[in-house]
């Protein structure tokens, strides 16, 4: 069973009573079952059709949406895993390898977010620490060495903020791991599964085309961080009326913050949207991989013919045209 989110509980009513009616087995019974799973489907399609963006953060931060290791499992042939920065130790949080996308050699990198309570603490929610991230340079120096096309899977609340990750130079991690990606003469493709969380998220995402799931998110920061950041002690809402402060108020920064597909799209934040089953990846993780992949192969295709000196410049060009008004 599929955990419901808050604002899905009309249909896991209609789930629940279509479950009652086909256990109860008779033709009548199956066909009211039937009756009411279209309802639902209908209803589910509704639902997800007009998310906020508060709710497609929950949709992104789902349990269940698929992880690093089911895309790898599912996309990747002979993947052989490579660890360790070869300077201080083995970050769980960002995982990579190499391995055959339908038929073509690539270095793999993700971040890994884990799917029960035991994994989630050996891989830190996803939130690398800065021997992860110099991992990860030290895979794309060799990915480019070998000349093998880079792929990318971001999928992170951050780096990881804690006082061990800050003495270890964290911040000098992820711009060392930027500006690899920048420096990349081979194509790299990048693509936003979950959540794509400040700096921790760009450090891997720096690339030629980046492509985003339909309900994934993107931002600078969390929703929740954001509120706390602009409106610690001011309980007004943005009409004056009363409103609690700090991360209460993350429906309203997310709203604000752009943090949806559809609007980095058109922001030039990201290159392609990929649509999800209806009810989000998590709900037919076997499509939403399957989508993906034809994504990642397409994008390698449309960048193996450009020169190194033209995957470099393109790359940085595009970045720096971000945010350029005029």
């Amino acid at each position: 069973m599929v955990a419901f989110l808050e604002f899905e509980k009309p249909v896991a009513e209609l789930e629940a009573r279509v479950a009652e009616l086909r256990a109860e087995g008779s033709p009548e019974a199956r066909a009211e079952a039937n009756r009411l799973a279209e309802r639902a489907e209908r209803q589910l399609a509704d639902i997800y059709s007009r998310l906020t963006p508060w709710q497609k953060t929950i949709v992104a931060r789902h349990a269940e949406r698929p992880h690093f290791k089911d895309y790898v499992a599912a996309l990747i042939e002979d993947f052989t895993p490579l660890s360790g920065d070869r300077k201080f130790a083995e970050d769980a949080a960002i995982v990579g390898g190499i391995g055959r996308l339908k038929g073509r050699s690539v270095m793999v990198i993700g971040h890994e977010k884990g799917s029960d309570t035991a994994s989630r603490v050996k891989h830190n929610f996803g939130m690398g620490r800065p021997e992860g991230y110099r991992k990860a340079v030290r895979l794309m120096e060799m990915a480019a060495r070998f000349g093998l096309p880079v792929v990318t899977l971001v999928d992170t609340p951050g780096a990881f903020p804690g006082i061990d990750a800050e003495e270890r130079g964290q911040a000098e991690a992820i711009a060392r791991a930027t500006a690899a990606c920048l420096d990349l003469d081979v194509p790299m493709v990048a693509a936003i599964v979950g959540e794509g969380g400040s700096g921790g998220a760009v450090a891997l995402a720096t690339a030629n085309r980046i492509v985003m799931f339909e309900h994934a998110v993107y931002a600078v920061i969390s929703p929740e961080g954001c509120a706390s950041i602009l409106w610690r002690g001011d309980n007004r809402a943005a009409d004056g009326a009363p409103a609690p402060a700090g991360p209460s108020r993350a429906a309203e920064a997310a709203e604000a913050m752009k943090v949806t597909a559809s609007d980095l799209k058109k922001l030039g934040v990201i290159d392609r949207i990929i649509y999800e089953p209806r009810g989000g990846a998590h709900r037919d993780p076997a499509t939403a991989i399957q989508r993906l992949g034809t994504a990642i192969s397409a994008e390698l295709t449309a960048l193996e013919t450009q020169s190194p000196a033209a995957l470099r410049s393109g790359r940085r060009a595009k970045f720096l045209a971000m945010g350029r008004v005029g």
